[in-house]
């Protein structure tokens, strides 16, 4: 997962490794709540073998934590 500043792009094929599909913001994400705030940290948590395991990025009102788990990116909001 790579965080940075910059507008949404077009989706893009992956060919074997599937499809990145950029859609407007709803309200079903955890990141929907905190949409125009500032990010005020970011932490990362990681392990020897596999790296990056875990990113969480904190704004005024909360927290989202961002982690994969058996090849699959997971979402939550703290």
């Amino acid at each position: 997962m790579i965080v940075e500043t910059s507008a949404p792009f077009a989706g893009y094929d992956m060919a074997e490794s599937g499809r990145v599909e950029v859609a407007p913001m709803s309200g079903e994400t955890p990141f929907a709540g905190h949409l125009g705030e500032t990010v005020l940290a970011v932490s990362e948590e990681s392990v020897p073998v596999n790296g990056r395991i875990a990113l969480e990025i904190t704004f005024d009102s909360g927290r989202v934590r961002c982690e994969t788990w058996s090849g699959d990116l997971r979402l939550s909001s703290k």
